[in-house]
């Protein structure tokens, strides 16, 4: 009798439980660029409402759940939860910031170096050691993804030689780092309940960023609420929430490998919403994208597959 089988059935069970939710926050992620642009805001107050109606959103959740009482931190995990809040809080100004100064495709290729970052603070704080062949699948995924937003051409330009050009490279390095950072703390907190840790960021986020729409100026009351509140709403509240239910449930190794569909997903959207034509390397970098996903992913599902 194979007394393992029942084991690896569970074990496939919850690795299929977490890629589910993971890929569809990262899925509704990708779409968060036509809000952006849609709302008409800063990025500052863009992301200040981001936080607002996301903390708004998972706080009814958390009420329908009857679940606030998970809010409350035990003393081991409150400075975890609130370092990860900061780090994501600041990653994302970095982000916006880093926008102002190099295009939107170098931005999002820059900030997605944090696959790299995942293995390596993974296998530093966790002691998880990813294998040669998921290394492999994100290096293969890195480079889908630089020639899918075409990193290569922008640097090459007249715009690549401009000293603010490498204030915002180094802006996305650091945010991806941060970012990376936060998922490994993730990781390390996931036995909080869904939705938690999401939650303390987005009230960092209000009560850090609330100056941003007090100087810049409130938007114009009507359609651009409505983005906002989505904006926070959808791609805050919802997305982050799959998201971290997924990496409860997954390694960092596995996680390093699905963040790259976020990317695929906001390129392609580009390319449909905003009329952005993908060359013939931009096209071959989104399918090398998909390749090395789905290669991951058929020998994480072989591994815990009963034999």
């Amino acid at each position: 009798m194979d007394r393992s089988a029942p084991t690896v059935s569970v074990t496939q069970g919850k690795a299929l439980g977490g890629v589910l939710p993971f890929v569809l926050g990262s899925a509704l992620l990708g779409s968060i660029g036509i809000f952006v642009h849609m709302a008409e805001a800063g990025a500052l107050t863009a992301t200040w409402f981001r936080c607002a109606f996301g903390l708004l959103g998972l706080t009814a959740w958390l009420l329908w759940r009857r679940q606030l009482h998970v809010l409350r931190l035990a003393p081991s995990t409150a400075g975890w939860v609130l370092l990860a809040s900061a780090l994501m809080v600041l990653g994302w100004v970095l982000f916006f910031a880093a926008m102002e100064r190099i295009s939107a495709g170098v931005a999002v290729v820059l900030f997605h170096m944090q696959p790299m970052w995942v293995l390596v603070l993974g296998a530093l704080c966790l002691g998880e050691r990813p294998g040669r062949h998921r290394v492999a699948a994100v290096a293969l995924a890195m480079l889908g993804l630089v020639l899918a937003t075409g990193v290569l051409q922008q640097a090459a330009s007249q715009q690549g030689a401009q000293p603010q050009y490498w204030w915002g490279v180094g802006m996305c390095l650091l945010g991806a780092l941060l970012t990376a950072a936060v998922t490994v703390i993730a990781r390390r907190l996931r036995a909080m309940p869904a939705g938690v840790l999401a939650w303390w960021q987005c009230a960092v986020g209000s009560a850090v960023l609330w100056l941003a729409p007090a100087t810049q100026g409130w938007p114009a009351w009507g359609a651009a609420w409505g983005w906002l509140a989505a904006l926070g709403l959808v791609h805050t509240a919802a997305a982050y929430a799959l998201i971290y239910i997924g990496m409860a449930r997954l390694p960092t190794g596995r996680i390093a490998v699905l963040q790259f569909v976020y990317p695929a997903i906001a390129i392609v959207v580009d390319w449909q919403y905003f009329g952005h034509r993908l060359g013939a390397l931009q096209i071959a970098g989104v399918m090398v994208m998909g390749l090395a996903i789905g290669y991951a992913e058929r020998r994480a599902s072989g591994k815990t597959s009963p034999s």
